[in-house]
């Protein structure tokens, strides 16, 4: 290997251990934000947490199209496309600080979901990738144990980040006030766009496939494991 793909391996590998803080940085974003909703728009509790419901319900509708995705272009493309949408549902949820008093509540759901929809994409590629890019076998494993590690720290972290922001009570808080927050996930998904870009990723299923998508979807059901722990 030459140094400049060793380079751009370590690099690769870094961009992927921060993709895995993403996912838990934007997924623990929504409950704090749950409850700046429910105080600047005077919703209820069940309103309030409407964003944290769209973050997690994209999982379920998402999930097998995610793993369809995956197939049909591999890593690094599922990558990029998880991490432009990433960038897209930050970005409305910061366009929501932006509009009206009578649509920002809703504009802020779309966002909400449309980041899950991204979370769900990038819970699906970087568990393989960053053990692909370790060389597979005990090294990949702990590379993931790391960015498992990260995305820990990232959960604990995002709350508290955000009540620094907040740093008066939260009844009076608004969705500007998180406005930081948003920057510095979009920043980190545009930065993480553009290393995918640019760095060769090796593709464990290169060849893909050309079975009908409901054939796909229909082969994963026959795993009655599977199944079961859907259920």
């Amino acid at each position: 290997m030459t140094q400049e793909k060793k380079n751009g391996k370590i690099i690769a590998i870094i961009t992927m251990i921060f993709l895995f803080g993403m996912i838990s940085f934007v997924t623990n974003l929504a409950a704090p934000m749950g409850i700046v909703l429910k105080n600047q728009f005077d919703v209820s509790n069940a309103l309030g947490m409407l964003g944290n419901f769209g973050n997690f319900i994209a999982y379920a509708v998402m999930g097998i199209p995610s793993g369809i995705l995956l197939q049909r272009v591999g890593y690094k493309k599922t990558a990029l496309i998880a991490v432009a949408i990433g960038f897209i549902g930050v970005g409305i949820q910061f366009l929501s600080g932006h509009s009206s008093p009578e649509m920002a509540f809703a504009v802020y759901l779309i966002g909400a979901f449309v980041a899950g929809f991204s979370m769900c994409l990038l819970n699906t590629v970087v568990n393989p990738m960053l053990n692909k890019l370790g060389g597979e076998g005990n090294k990949g494993n702990q590379l993931i144990q790391v960015g498992g590690s990260f995305n820990s720290v990232m959960a604990t972290i995002t709350p508290m980040f955000v009540g620094i922001l907040i740093a008066g009570s939260i009844e009076k808080a608004t969705i500007s006030q998180i406005f930081p927050v948003m920057y510095t996930a979009m920043a980190v998904f545009a930065f993480a766009f553009f290393v995918l870009l640019f760095v060769q990723i090796p593709e464990p299923n290169a060849n893909a496939s050309t079975e009908p998508i409901g054939k796909l979807m229909k082969g994963a059901l026959k795993f009655r494991h599977f199944v079961l722990g859907a259920i």
